[in-house]
């Protein structure tokens, strides 16, 4: 059952979207990945349904660190990643991720789904409205460099307690700020690699003592899952990233709205 082939496969067609989804809205692929896997893993019987939540997340941030890898070299290609403000965005979400990478294994997995849940729908709405105004943001000013930094770390935290990118949280942040939605997308992809790395790790830490190799885990990292989602997502996520260079920056922010509230939707009823 550990490496059951019906599971990578499935693991397999869901890292295809995840990764276009990740190069095309910078959101690292978390939001479809965890309520799905979660199925996934309920389905195959691979651990009790209490541990699933966890596990679920754990394994979308260590496959993010590949998706997240392969969606920022494309933007970093197509000149859409802003390094003036990516480091100090990228220093924030990494504190933010290794506290509570470690931290999340002790709050129950009901309390994480709701997290999880509430946050989706504020973002949903807020990208919504969004879409639907005029860019009247041009005096808006980024917080400079440490306090940039400041923000980005809760942000960091929460994607790592959620099991995303970062994505979600930081391009309607720097969208907000009026850093145009390829860039804010561009620099979202090279967080989401932060995120990924220190979340993960704190993962694998926390949860060494619960679950074994022999069980196909690295901690909470579910490895056979793992493999499968990104078998497929490092070769979708460049085909994502190549298509916001072509579609209107509306539609994109649509897109993102749209994917949210379905991602919501399942939630409700998970």
């Amino acid at each position: 059952m550990i490496f059951s082939t019906s599971l990578i496969m499935s693991c397999a067609v869901l890292g295809c979207v995840v990764g276009f989804l990740a190069g095309l809205l910078g959101i690292g692929g978390g939001l479809i990945i965890v309520p799905i896997l979660s199925a996934i893993l309920i389905g195959f019987s691979v651990l009790p349904a209490e541990q699933v939540i966890v596990v679920a997340i754990a394994t979308s941030l260590a496959s993010i660190l590949f998706t997240s890898t392969s969606s920022a070299l494309a933007h970093h290609r197509n000149h859409n990643v802003p390094w003036h403000i990516a480091p100090w965005v990228m220093a924030g979400v990494a504190i933010g991720a290794l506290i509570s990478g470690f931290l999340t294994t002790l709050i129950p997995a009901l309390v994480i789904k709701w997290i999880f849940l509430v946050c989706v729908i504020l973002i949903a709405i807020k990208m919504v409205y969004a879409s639907k105004r005029s860019e009247d943001a041009s005096t808006r000013t980024l917080p400079k460099g440490p306090w940039l930094s400041a923000i980005t770390s809760v942000m960091g935290a929460l994607s790592t307690m959620i099991g995303i990118g970062g994505g979600v949280l930081i391009v309607p942040l720097l969208s907000f700020f009026s850093i145009d939605m390829r860039k804010a997308i561009g620099c979202a992809a090279v967080s989401g690699i932060v995120i990924a790395l220190f979340g993960s790790i704190g993962y694998i830490v926390s949860g060494s003592e619960k679950l074994s190799l022999q069980q196909g885990f690295a901690g909470y990292v579910y490895l056979p899952a793992l493999f499968g989602i990104v078998l497929t997502s490092w070769f979708t996520a460049p085909l994502g990233a190549k298509a916001t260079q072509y579609l209107p920056v509306a539609t994109i922010k649509k897109v993102f709205a749209f994917i949210l509230i379905l991602i919501a939707g399942k939630m409700l009823f998970y």
